[in-house]
């Protein structure tokens, strides 16, 4: 019932959240909130495994249409950004391990490391304060993309925005890219 409550205010309300640069508390940047999670072999993975490399992590559950719309892009982004020091880590919020390796792993052919948030506590970690408040904070994350700098800063988060989606990640792409650049 939740999935289609959730559903319903994406599509029937088109809530633009949207991307942005990510500012935290007081305009200042925010650390990423460190996190450990098993992938779906059962291996604990860490965000400070990956400290040193820029990380994009996108959350996600199998049922949502945007999530899997994005996922061959994200396999994309990996290819090509792997060898530029560039992780990218998908979490998967509430759902069990054999349903995420066949409808998202396999189905998409997934070569990076796909993480099990099994109550949403990692998820929730991330939503800003204030926005959908109506919605558990680790469904306001769902369908969102991260990157986080070699230092574990958070420098840009997109948020679901149905009236602008954009699944081929193209302004992630634009902040990775001048990330990239600067460094």
């Amino acid at each position: 019932m939740k999935k289609l409550i959730w559903l319903g205010l994406c599509f029937l309300f088109f809530v633009p959240l949207g991307a942005q640069e990510y500012s935290g508390v007081d305009g200042g940047e925010m650390k990423a909130p460190e996190f450990t999670l098993k992938d779906l072999d059962g291996n604990e993975i860490s965000l400070s495994d990956f400290r040193g490399n820029y990380v994009v992590i996108h959350i996600a559950t199998t049922w949502c249409p945007f999530c899997n719309a994005e996922a061959p892009h994200l396999e994309q982004l990996y290819r090509e950004y792997h060898d530029k020091g560039v992780q990218v880590l998908l979490i998967d919020v509430k759902e069990s391990r054999e349903l995420v390796r066949s409808n998202m792993k396999e189905k998409y052919n997934l070569s990076f490391p796909v993480l099990i948030d099994c109550d949403g506590k990692v998820a929730a970690r991330f939503a800003p304060p204030g926005v959908l408040p109506d919605l558990a904070r680790d469904e306001v994350m769902l369908a969102s993309n991260i990157l986080v700098d070699r230092e574990g800063m958070i420098k840009y988060m997109s948020l679901l925005d149905s009236r602008n989606f954009d699944a081929r990640l193209v302004t992630l792409r634009l902040k990775l890219d001048e990330h990239l650049a600067s460094n």
